[in-house]
């Protein structure tokens, strides 16, 4: 739980009456490595904070080789369907877990009360909402402006855990190239 305070408090100050709230709101819940946390076609209830562990964001496909990884979330992160969770509406994509995953989540109407009843609500809402979109727009203009190679190597200075304890077929997809694509541009650069 602490690390849920330390992370709020990155974002603002959390007084102790607004933490208690928060804290009363949260559920903890446990996955297994590839559990889906979400599957697609379902609504997402759920904002998590990620207590260990580590997620995939995935569109799925029979053919298991033609899914598309599209994002991580590692520990000390947020992870929802997110765009599910606002509009209420299924989710497009599902969340996977990578590894052995616990989280702290907190319903839709449970949110929307902390929203109500705090200070801090507002702000932790519109941070993650800035974040998020932050990552989005920063990863459609790597795939639009960048080749497979530079996308690669910015993984090295950007997300380094990806490449420790990702396999290898999902960072290809998540760079937009297939395995094999990925293997000769590993081979050139080493």
């Amino acid at each position: 739980m602490q690390q849920i305070r330390e992370y709020l408090e990155n974002i603002d100050t959390v007084s102790n009456v607004d933490w208690q709230y928060f804290l009363s709101k949260l559920k903890q819940r446990q996955f297994p490595k590839k559990q889906l946390i979400i599957q697609k076609g379902d609504v997402e209830n759920y904002i998590s904070f990620i207590e260990n562990g580590i997620v995939r964001f995935v569109i799925p496909n029979d053919d298991t080789e033609k899914e598309i990884t599209f994002g991580f979330s590692f520990e000390n992160e947020f992870v929802s369907a997110y765009d599910s969770f606002l509009t209420r509406q299924p989710s497009l994509f599902e969340v996977e877990t990578l590894s052995e995953t616990v989280v702290w989540s907190l319903t839709y109407n449970d949110l929307q009360d902390v929203y109500k009843k705090t200070e801090i609500g507002n702000a932790i809402g519109r941070f993650y909402a800035e974040k998020l979109f932050l990552i989005k727009s920063k990863r459609e203009q790597s795939l639009l402006n960048n080749s497979a190679e530079q996308r690669y190597l910015n993984i090295f200075t950007e997300r380094p855990n990806l490449l420790k304890e990702i396999p290898l077929k999902y960072i290809a997809s998540y760079i937009g190239v297939t395995p094999q694509a990925l293997s000769r541009i590993r081979a050139r650069i080493s």
